[in-house]
């Protein structure tokens, strides 16, 4: 995990990364967002907006501003984690720019528990299937399905440039979380491995931290990480059957503390999918290697 970098952050600041891509951050910092939301937008005569981020008036000025009059062709998002989507339809508003990208996800509850992370408003006008694309004058973004992080995540490739903007599907500063039950990390893991495949990606733009110069190497090493981490779970279970709290403190000594609660949800998703590849057994709220 990569150092918070200090204060000032370009919050608010329109930041031309490249020809066609510019970059607002979004003012909602914390330990699981980095320095915060970052959206994009992409193209010059017309835009593409992805991850518009939250529902926060400074924000929606900010792209107000950085889109300075020009018509926004599409407003796309990677996922509906409320740190990405909520501002869509208040910028759809602004705009008149139709709302494409990730499909919606509808959980039943009252919003206290994990589906309180998601947008349930989300309402897209068209949904995106893998390998389809908007375009625009000198632009086109092409649909990657990677689940994973959540279930309905996409990551859009730039063709022009060999950018792609990955959400939170890979970052530079930390791996991504997975949360059941819609996270999963045999998904997630085949996600990468799909992206890793992709030889034409020159440099990735995620949601949160710094672009990512070395695309490939990246996704090679968050690979390994993640089968270590699985490598660490079943060894610490073949030593003894554990409850998940107990794995934490041995798996993640040397995190923030406050990141455990995120860490202990990845690691429930290693077990589930350690349990489907018949791996590892439960009882109860204890966990025991199978082999």
């Amino acid at each position: 995990m990569m150092a918070v970098p200090p204060r000032p952050w370009p919050t608010g600041t329109a930041e031309q990364l490249e020809p066609l891509v510019v970059r607002v951050l979004a003012p909602n910092a914390s330990p699981f967002t980095y320095t915060g939301t970052q959206t994009y937008l992409v193209g010059t005569d017309d835009l593409a907006v992805i991850d518009p981020g939250p529902d926060d008036a400074a924000h929606l000025a900010a792209l107000e501003a950085a889109i300075a009059g020009r018509r926004v062709a599409a407003i796309m998002c990677t996922h509906t984690h409320r740190d990405h989507s909520p501002a869509a339809a208040p910028l759809a508003a602004m705009t008149g720019a139709p709302v494409v990208g990730c499909a919606p996800l509808r959980f039943p509850g009252d919003n206290s528990g994990v589906e309180a992370a998601f947008d349930q408003d989300y309402e897209p006008d068209r949904v995106l299937l893998d390998g389809e694309a908007m375009t625009g004058t000198g632009w086109t973004l092409t649909a990657i399905s990677t689940p994973g992080h959540i279930s309905n995540h996409l990551c859009f490739a730039l063709e022009e440039t060999g950018a792609v903007f990955t959400g939170d599907h890979v970052m530079g500063w930390s791996t991504s979380v997975i949360v059941p039950p819609d996270g999963d990390m045999g998904d997630y893991v085949a996600s990468l491995q799909r992206l890793y495949a992709r030889e034409q990606d020159r440099i990735y733009y995620p949601a949160h931290g710094p672009a990512v110069t070395n695309p490939h190497q990246l996704v090679r090493g968050t690979i390994g990480h993640r089968r270590a981490r699985e490598g660490q779970v079943q060894r610490l279970l073949g030593e003894e059957p554990r409850a998940l709290e107990a794995l934490i403190p041995a798996m993640y000594a040397g995190v923030d503390k406050r990141l455990w609660p995120a860490a202990q949800m990845s690691v429930l998703a290693h077990l589930i999918d350690l349990e489907r590849r018949g791996l590892v057994a439960r009882s109860g709220d204890t966990w025991r290697a199978l082999a």
